[in-house]
């Protein structure tokens, strides 16, 4: 492979280190930083050699790892043929020849050479295995690739993911993914079932062999078309999981017209997730499940209408859950003789995921009581949106609590004089705080992420909210813990902590003062007022030049009260703006339902 290796911006700010913010410093304040060689305006690619002499040529510390490096490698071919290298790769890591144009790929099989990787190329993956071993080498190398082409590749949240594969319980199973894409729900069943896969993707088929493979998953995947060239035609699993593409128009409606799959009606042109719905029915065993995440549309869009009422007459539809993005389906293949339910379970997960499982157990055990009357639904639009059929007994209750809630939420502003001229006070910045030591700053580590791991982390966002800490990390040398009294600022927000013991997240910094000579609640309220542009990567704000008056300590706590005051108010404003919109809706549906009345 002759081409030069490139990297972007964001592989620059990541082999030295930095944030994309300091590459953007670099490339504008200095005049023999590399020039781009391809990619374009927006997204520059940059030649690895010369990015690598400008940092060693500016002292600057920088570590191109082995994966790195043999990702560069991949990624020079252009983007038309990453993904066909990454598979490639992904045979050599599996000591199976190329699954690319055989239409299948199985787990077991003759052992032979990987295609298409020039003999260097081949070189460094091995040793990367080596380094590590196949499966974390090939996994490092699948989640670049997953991460460069995002908005190509569609892949199931893992949450999600890993919901729909216990809910059918495909234990000691054989389970069935139509739509596998990289394999993100197969992986899921690694280990607990014989799996069967089919891609339109040969590439991405052969991704999913590869990452299955060094699994030691027994698997069977096939590239084709699902819907026109069946892979599994005639084969019924236990189980079915399935996130097929959305809004798909050309899914193959003029040549399918009589496929014996639509035992529930012909999907129309503009609804082809119903045609993936039976097509998953037709592979799953009489009694056997079907988790597939549907776009939220497909509960009441009016085409729909007599397939959905169809799949619940016969008992084939048995809960519709709204989850982030998407809705999930569970439906059972009908037995012979099986009487239909009368009942269906519909519900809203997306703020709880975790309040599937207990209500699809409950809803299987005949005692659940978020369910509804199939018999309403069919006199009705079939309409099964988990919104629209929230528990109405609960309308009440929920009025009454949010209403309680909106009017604790309430705040005053501070009590201020009005000067008639401004006082003319001596000042100091932040800067010259910093350098007597009155504020010590500090950064969460250069690489560090917040998505996953057993250490709490405080999040730009949390910081904006005014939340607790949503993120997590694991245990790693250099996280900062924060403190009671400690300001955090973000680029957009700043705020005083109540309560310790979180790691500081990315692109937070933390400013730590002496109590003794300076309140926290002052210096905050002057990094608010000077925009909230508390970061030192923004080259349109320099924080340290923030300028406060130089008082007291006994006037900087008068100030900071008032500060504090004013961003208990901001929090109120939030807080009582979402319960009120939570108000509104509740009393709405509360007096259009009959559970609400006016007052006398």
């Amino acid at each position: 492979m002759s081409h030069d290796p490139t990297v972007n911006a964001g592989d620059i700010a990541r082999l030295a280190g930095v944030g994309r913010a300091a590459v953007s410093n670099w490339r504008r304040r200095h005049d023999d930083f590399p020039q781009p060689i391809g990619g374009t305006a927006n997204q520059p690619l940059f030649s690895l050699r010369q990015v690598e002499s400008w940092l060693r040529r500016y002292g600057k510390s920088y570590q191109v790892s082995l994966g790195d490096r043999v990702w560069q490698r991949l990624k020079a071919a252009g983007d038309l043929r990453l993904g066909e290298l990454v598979a490639q790769a992904g045979a050599l890591l599996t000591g199976h020849r190329s699954a690319l144009g055989d239409g299948r790929a199985q787990a077991g099989g003759e052992v032979g050479p990987a295609d298409g990787l020039d003999p260097e190329l081949a070189g460094l993956v091995m040793e990367l295995a080596g380094q590590h071993d196949p499966l974390t080498a090939y996994e490092f190398l699948c989640e670049r690739y997953l991460e460069a082409h995002s908005r190509q590749l569609s892949v199931t949240r893992e949450d999600v993911a890993e919901l729909m594969v216990r809910l059918v319980r495909v234990e000691g199973s054989t389970v069935l993914d139509p739509a596998c894409g990289v394999g993100t729900l197969l992986l899921t069943t690694a280990g607990r079932a014989r799996v069967l896969g089919q891609e339109l993707s040969e590439t991405s088929a052969a991704i999913t062999a590869s990452r299955l493979r060094l699994r030691g998953v027994d698997a069977e995947i096939v590239a084709g078309d699902t819907m026109r060239h069946d892979g599994f035609a005639g084969e019924r699993a236990d189980a079915v999981v399935c996130d097929p593409p959305f809004n798909e128009r050309a899914w193959g409606y003029e040549e399918l017209t009589g496929d014996p799959r639509w035992e529930y009606g012909l999907p129309p042109r503009g609804e082809p997730e119903l045609a993936w719905v039976q097509h998953c029915l037709t592979h799953v065993k009489p009694g056997g499940l079907v988790a597939i995440l549907m776009p939220p549309a497909a509960a009441s869009r009016k085409a729909g209408r007599r397939i959905r009422a169809n799949l619940l007459r016969a008992g084939a539809l048995r809960a519709v859950v709204a989850v982030p993005g998407s809705d999930l389906w569970l439906l059972r293949r009908p037995a012979p003789g099986e009487r239909p339910p009368s009942e269906v379970l519909i519900l809203d997960a997306t703020a709880d995921l975790g309040s599937v499982e207990p209500a699809w157990q409950a809803y299987l055990e005949d005692r659940s009581d978020q369910t509804v009357r199939i018999i309403d639904l069919l006199a009705d639009e079939v309409d099964m949106t988990p919104a629209r059929h929230q528990r109405r007994d609960d309308v009440g209750r929920a009025f009454a609590e949010a209403r309680d809630r909106f009017l604790a939420a309430a705040a005053v502003p501070p009590d201020l004089k009005v000067l008639e001229q401004p006082l003319d006070q001596p000042a100091t910045t932040l800067g010259d705080l910093i350098k007597e030591g009155l504020v010590a700053t500090s950064q969460a580590p250069p690489k560090m992420t917040a998505d996953g791991g057993d250490v709490p982390v405080l999040t730009a966002d949390d910081v904006l909210n005014g939340t607790p800490p949503s993120g997590s990390t694991t245990m790693q040398q250099g996280l900062v813990t924060i403190r009671p009294g400690d300001v955090v600022a973000s680029y957009s927000s700043v705020r005083v902590m109540a309560d310790g013991g979180a790691a500081l997240g990315p692109h937070l910094t933390l400013y730590r003062v002496d109590t003794r000579r300076l309140d926290p609640d002052f210096l905050a309220g002057y990094l608010r007022a000077a925009g909230g542009r508390a970061t030192t990567g923004s080259s349109r704000f320099d924080v340290r030049r923030t300028r406060l008056p130089r008082l007291p300590l006994k006037e900087q706590k008068a100030y900071g009260e008032a500060f504090r005051q004013l961003a208990v108010l901001e929090d109120a404003i939030r807080e009582t703006s979402t319960l009120g919109q939570t108000l509104i809706r509740l009393g709405l549906d509360g007096l259009a339902d009959g559970h609400l009345h006016p007052q006398s």
